[in-house]
């Protein structure tokens, strides 16, 4: 399923990228992590378990195990503090 992918942040500053268009495998969001995690390098490091990043699609912040829809936005950021 096509989706755009948006990158904030540290996130996009790493992975050289403020979005992108892909086609994802999966269905879940752990599928699409799962597959940028598969590019290796600073992706797979950037988007490891042990690292902090949320995730939104259609700008609603949601867990791992969310569905996905075709042409759904997803974006990943790190955790935000307010002050």
């Amino acid at each position: 399923m096509k989706l755009r992918v948006l990158y904030f942040a540290r996130l996009r500053e790493r992975l050289g990228c403020a979005e992108e268009t892909l086609d994802c495998a999966g269905s879940t969001v752990a599928d699409l992590v799962a597959q940028l995690q598969a590019r290796g390098g600073v992706w797979a490091e950037e988007l490891a378990a042990d690292r902090a990043y949320r995730v939104a699609v259609n700008q609603d912040i949601v867990a791992l195990d969310a569905a996905l829809s075709e042409n759904a936005e997803v974006a990943i950021f790190p955790p935000v503090t307010g002050g």
